[in-house]
């Protein structure tokens, strides 16, 4: 029998990102997958909800971002504070924010297609820069980011985006995506 894989989140944006582009590389490996955002629920739940999963020999991974923390490391620490059912190899840190794994995604061809500049490295965005990139056309900041999803390129965002690398990497994701060869790159 296969497990069952449930992944927290902090918020809508990131719900939105994991069930599109990360569920899918997953589903061959779990029963079922249950992404479900955290930030709103309160920690005692969440803690609690930490402690079944493991005792019901489940797995999560629970993806937190950076934000304005010095390193991973310190992130991790306020995590271990928050929830001390969470164990440290579950946990994934994005750097910075969701909106860097967004805009990792896009190949040259689909932001000039979007109509936003082709970065070669999204590291450093946070959200409010996103919501400043995104072209007036859009009617909203969850129109832009659906119209990222459709064009989005694995293999690019693994280029333009370290700690999105690591989660491929980590996960073995690139056995999931054809043509892929990560250490190539």
């Amino acid at each position: 029998m296969k497990k069952r894989l449930f992944i927290l989140v902090e918020g809508e944006d990131d719900v939105r990102f994991f069930g599109r582009i990360i569920k899918p590389l997953f589903v061959s490996r779990y029963e079922s997958i249950e992404i479900i955002a955290y930030a709103s629920i309160r920690r005692v739940k969440v803690n609690n909800f930490l402690k079944s999963v493991r005792q019901m020999n489940n797995d999560y991974i629970f993806v937190a971002d950076i934000d304005t923390e010095r390193s991973v490391r310190d992130k991790k620490q306020i995590l271990y504070f928050h929830f001390n059912n969470i164990a440290g190899h579950s946990i994934v840190i994005v750097i910075k924010e969701i909106e860097s794994w967004y805009y990792a995604g896009l190949s040259a061809i689909a932001a000039q297609d979007i109509g936003v500049a082709d970065l070669t490295t999204t590291d450093n965005i946070f959200k409010e820069d996103f919501n400043q990139i995104m072209p007036r056309h859009f009617d909203s900041r969850i129109d832009f980011m659906f119209e990222i999803l459709k064009s989005f390129s694995l293999e690019t965002a693994v280029l333009k985006n370290r700690s999105f690398k690591f989660f491929v990497e980590r996960y073995h994701l690139s056995d999931s995506i054809p043509d892929m060869h990560l250490h190539d790159a």
